[in-house]
């Protein structure tokens, strides 16, 4: 067996482990959760619910809902209680509803408390019993009838109603009374599940049922359609939610949006809507998962702000739009900053001063703005005013759509940060910040040629207060910080041609954008210099816009460039077929034998290449914890890569 059926091996059985894993998660929530004790957030149970549907989309665990606890006699649904299919995004609704096209769509909001069902016989209230399993739940009929809300008989227009069947709502609590009687629980729905399965009723009349759905077990309906039943629950005296009537997806996502913006000011929690259709499909609702109807729901990565200003982020040549707005809570962190990336970025967008926008941070570290949602009066609104000129050498900046920057190639600011660009691609890990600083400001390196002009004497002056970390060598005190930082520029002579263009610090242009041209044939400087950009556009990940920066960027630096190369002073490393050519890598958590940037060095000189993140043509997943629940673990679990340990990688080389 070789080194990919091993892989393949340990692949299955990590898979298999993890699947064993998350079946008893799932369970052991469930029932924490019907308990009235729920020990994690929805969004993390979902989390936890998708990975399993991602793994073993048949497994038995996903067909069951729960069960409540066995301290209440149990009783059947008149209705199933099932689940709903539920979207997280709104690329994950749009697919569905291009499988479900509806003339319009009904939606509700979708409730985040404990489901009851309250069965009626002749319009007089007989049972109140809670989801359970989806078939049978626990009958808590003393409780239920303290609650607000609650129905002991029904009657419309004054006269009692002949309705047997079956009426499901939910029992929430509002954040006023979890403020004022229940702060010590974690939140409005655990305290709701707590409190409605007391064996004494003790204080279930703080709790609110709000109900969405009907059904009569003898006669005919009452009602003709969905909006129809709805508005028969509000004359019998029932507590509703409002009800949004859209005429296409498009308007579903806006009205998501509009309220997630208003969440925070309702009285109850929801964590979603619920999406119709008008007509009752009774043959979908008693299935266990009904397909018709979907839950939008909100999600940890995505909200609702108002942009109040727009700041001009400068690094190099380049000025960034980047929006600032109302503080807003994603993924955990509270988030009030998003780059807008470029003009054409803020143009297409569509964003403004005032502007109500969408900002995600979907297993993204930086979040952005995904889309702006539209008002009826934006009257407040203005527009962004662009900067005008370089705040280092005043030249005019040039808009190219893609960026704005100073063209002005003698600017200050751009070369420093040139000279940082190539301290980082080069590696040279003593050659901090304070002291380029000083070196540039002084006259001392005007250029990245000038870094390699440096001798001890000249770095001197600037370690004067390093008295502690000097030495006597042959009568001469020399300083051990100048020593060390000249030391460390002379071993960075050898260097990989993807790195040396890199360091150029052309607009956008970093190692991997220039390994992909090495992949395509331009393996030397002369190949890379002597291209055009219409060569450089038929490369993969390159196009037109991008193509044509590099070539102005490397024809700006081409006499530098050809100066280090032809005179010695940097050395660029031969490009040969190495053990790794044509695999991917990508590194998480520690290694034992090495630094992980020096893990990546060794891929890139054998030929391979390294990635940041886990992408569907990533070859391997490096990590000595191949069986952790990391997001990249799982991603990479979802998408067939191998995963592998640090001694298998290093038995590749």
């Amino acid at each position: 067996m070789d080194l990919f059926d091993l892989d393949e091996a340990a692949k299955i059985s990590d898979g298999k482990k993890r699947i064993g894993e998350l079946e008893k998660l799932i369970v052991k929530y469930q029932k924490s959760y019907y308990d009235g004790e729920s020990e994690i957030s929805d969004a993390e149970f979902d989390k936890l619910w998708d990975e399993l549907k991602a793994l073993d989309p048949s497994n038995p665990v996903l067909q069951k809902i729960g069960a409540d606890s066995g301290n209440f006699e149990k009783a059947r649904h008149v209705m199933p209680m099932g689940s709903q299919e539920k979207a997280a995004t709104p690329e994950q609704f749009l697919e569905w509803a291009s499988k479900h096209v509806y003339p319009e769509y009904l939606v509700e909001y979708k409730l985040d408390g404990a489901s009851l069902e309250l069965q009626y016989e002749k319009g007089i209230l007989i049972r109140a019993v809670t989801r359970g399993d989806g078939t049978i739940g626990d009958d808590i009929t003393d409780n239920a009838k303290k609650m607000q809300g609650v129905q002991a008989a029904l009657y419309l227009d004054g006269k009692k109603l002949d309705f047997t069947g079956g009426i499901r709502g939910e029992v929430i609590m509002t954040h006023e009374v979890h403020q004022k009687y229940f702060s010590d629980k974690a939140n409005c729905r655990n305290a709701a599940n707590g409190l409605m399965k007391r064996k004494e009723a003790k204080g279930t009349e703080h709790l609110k049922l709000i109900t969405y759905d009907a059904l009569s077990s003898e006669g005919s309906q009452p009602f003709s359609d969905e909006e129809e039943k709805m508005k028969w629950l509000t004359k019998l005296g029932f507590f509703t939610s409002p009800l949004y009537i859209c005429k296409n997806p498009q308007e579903v996502i806006d009205y998501r949006a509009h309220v997630m913006e208003i969440r925070k000011t309702l009285e109850y929690d929801i964590d979603g809507l619920v999406i119709k259709e008008r007509v009752i499909n009774f043959e979908d609702a008693r299935r266990n998962r009904p397909d018709h109807q979907i839950a939008f729901k909100f999600s940890l990565e995505e909200a609702i702000s108002i942009v109040r200003e727009v700041e001009w982020s400068e690094s190099g040549s380049t000025y960034t739009p980047v929006a600032i707005f109302d503080p807003v809570e994603l993924a955990g962190t509270t988030v009030q900053r998003a780059s807008l990336a470029n003009p054409d970025t803020l143009r297409n967008l569509g964003v403004m001063i005032g502007s109500h926008v969408v900002v995600v941070k979907r297993g993204e570290i930086i979040p952005k703005i995904e889309r702006v949602v539209h008002e009826e009066d934006e009257s407040g609104c203005r527009a962004i005013e662009f900067p005008k000129r370089c705040n280092s050498c005043g030249t005019e900046l040039k808009d190219s759509g893609s960026r704005l920057y100073c063209p002005n190639k003698d600017c200050k600011k751009r070369i420093l940060h040139r000279i940082f660009k190539w301290i980082e691609c080069i590696d040279i890990r003593d050659f901090g910040e304070a002291l380029v600083n000083a070196l540039f400001n002084d006259g001392v390196i005007k250029s990245v040629s000038d870094i390699y002009s440096l001798t001890v004497e000249k770095l001197v002056p600037y370690f004067v207060n390093e008295e502690s970390q000097e030495k006597v060598n042959k009568g001469e005190k020399v300083s051990l910080g100048a020593q060390k930082v000249f030391n460390s520029i002379q071993s960075h002579r050898s260097v990989r041609l993807a790195s040396f263009i890199a360091g150029f610090d052309i607009e956008g242009i970093g190692e991997t954008m220039v390994d992909k041209l090495v992949e395509s044939g331009f393996n030397s400087l002369d190949k890379i210099l002597g291209a055009s950009a219409e060569d450089f556009a038929g490369v993969y990940m390159f196009a037109d816009i991008t193509a044509a920066t590099l070539k102005e960027g490397l024809v700006e630096n081409e006499k530098e460039m050809r100066y280090l190369s032809n005179n010695g002073i940097i050395k660029i490393e031969s490009i040969e077929e190495g053990k790794l050519t044509g695999l991917s890598f990508c590194f998480t958590g520690e290694l034992n034998s090495m630094k992980r940037q020096d893990a990546q060095e060794l891929v890139k000189k054998n030929g391979g290449s390294v990635k940041t993140s886990v992408t569907k043509d990533l070859t391997y997943l490096v990590t000595n914890d191949t069986s952790s629940g990391s997001s990249k673990n799982v991603k990479a679990q979802k998408l067939g890569i191998s995963i592998i340990d640090e001694k298998q990688f290093l038995a590749l080389i």
